[in-house]
């Protein structure tokens, strides 16, 4: 009797749903359709919005670790906050009286130091009246807001033959060292071979141990590549850059990317490994790229590292802005190294593979360029938050702009051109 009874529901009823299926309703009729599931929230895809306008030729972009506030450094000399994307009228620090600024020139380079929320400590690069690089050590006053410009600590003043390739930032690393990207010292072709010379520290990634406070100078890594000797000067950590202009640390896994400005055929990224020795050659004025610069041929003898990533001056590309690998909020772009053309306005990333290439590559501009395109970018920038920003110079007085990376909805499923191509990117990530 049980059997036909259960055997009667069953038929009388067009769902059945395991052994746990809903009773049938008492007129044995169809129950109604269950209600279909909580669609997922749309996939985000990057986009920019406008965070500061106003600025006047800004050239960088940093904050210390969990500040609400952004720091903007504007080539003339001026440090600049904004919160919430509103500019403050009052400077974080004015360094106008001790900065050339032409050209290439100016304050160039912002770093806070690891402990900037108990030490009140940060890091300037700028070129000085005398036409020096100056890096040197500063300290918040008792109003966050303030720096106090009395607590000036000159660490390295660096002679600059010409007036362009400066190089000019700085970052800490996460082994808690300061690095400085210093650029082959001006003209065109390198002709003194600075960048090759041991006895220089122009045209070489440095790396000074800050961590004695205030006061202290700065000393010498221990594991650094050439310490304890003479020569090479123990500063340097890798040689062979014509014009580091922009290098960042990944802040997840710590590696190394560097965007060298090329002389007039390439421009290159190069990426070195958290965990590195140091005491690389990236190849310039041997090199170009990955092309011979000077000798035109037979110029590697193996011990030059290749870039990982170059391109060639076309379709208005001539030099380039390093950025960040990006790791926001943003799922589709997170592990990304972000890079920009100056000269075309173009927003580019990259994938590294982990070892001398990449495996994947995308023009970004579509999706990120405001309404006309970018003019001139400069730089990124990332706030305390691992947000991404793009700083675009604009070529005037109030003429300077940040654009923050947000992620929006997805409106297609659109494959994205590569950058020197239009076959669609390919979702191969050495690391998430």
């Amino acid at each position: 009797m049980i059997r036909k009874i259960l055997v009667a529901a069953l038929y009388s009823c067009a769902t059945v749903v395991a052994l746990t299926a809903e009773l049938c309703p008492p007129d044995g009729s169809d129950p109604p359709p269950a209600a279909p599931p909580p669609s997922s929230p749309p996939a985000l895809v990057p986009a920019t919005q406008s965070y500061v306008t106003g600025l006047s030729f800004p050239v960088a972009l940093s904050a210390p670790l969990l500040d609400p506030r952004v720091f903007i450094v504007e080539q003339a000399g001026l440090i600049r906050i904004a919160e919430d994307g509103v500019l403050r009228p009052q400077p974080f620090l004015d360094l106008r009286g001790q900065v050339i600024f032409a050209g290439e020139q100016g304050l160039l380079g912002l770093a806070f130091a690891p402990d900037y929320r108990t030490s009140g400590l940060f890091y300037v690069n700028y070129v000085g009246t005398n036409r020096n690089t100056i890096v040197a050590r500063y300290a918040t006053s008792a109003d966050p807001d303030l720096a106090d410009p009395a607590s000036a600590e000159v660490l390295l003043a660096i002679p600059q033959p010409f007036a362009n390739h400066n190089g000019g930032h700085l970052a800490f690393g996460h082994d808690g060292y300061l690095y400085i990207g210093m650029g082959d010292g001006g003209s065109g072709g390198d002709p003194g071979n600075r960048a090759q010379n041991d006895a220089t520290l122009l045209g070489k990634m440095l790396r000074i141990d800050v961590g004695g406070g205030h006061g202290s100078g700065y000393s010498i890594p221990p594991d650094n590549p050439f310490a304890g000797g003479l020569l090479p000067l123990p500063e340097i950590w890798a040689k062979g850059l014509r014009n580091p202009y922009r290098f960042s640390f990944d802040r997840v896994f710590g590696d190394l990317y560097i965007a060298d400005v090329g002389q007039s055929r390439r421009e290159e990224v190069d990426v070195e490994g958290f965990g590195s020795p140091g005491g690389r050659n990236y190849g310039w004025r041997l090199m170009e790229g990955k092309d011979c610069f000077n000798p035109p041929s037979n110029c590697n003898d193996g011990t030059l590292t290749l870039p990982v990533h170059d391109y060639a001056h076309a379709a208005g590309r001539c030099s380039i802005s390093g950025g960040h690998v990006y790791r926001g909020a943003v799922p589709a772009i997170f592990g990304h190294y972000f890079f920009a053309d100056f000269c075309s306005g173009e927003v580019f990333s990259l994938v590294w593979d982990g070892a001398g290439g990449i495996v994947e590559l995308a023009n970004r501009t579509a999706e990120l360029a405001p309404p006309g395109g970018f003019r001139s970018i400069t730089g990124f920038g990332e706030d305390g938050f691992a947000e991404l920003y793009i700083i675009q110079f604009g070529g005037g007085v109030a003429a300077g702009d940040v654009f923050k990376v947000v992620g929006v909805p997805a409106v297609a499923d659109v494959s994205t051109p590569t950058a020197m191509g239009s076959a669609p990117i390919r979702s191969l990530r050495r690391r998430p």
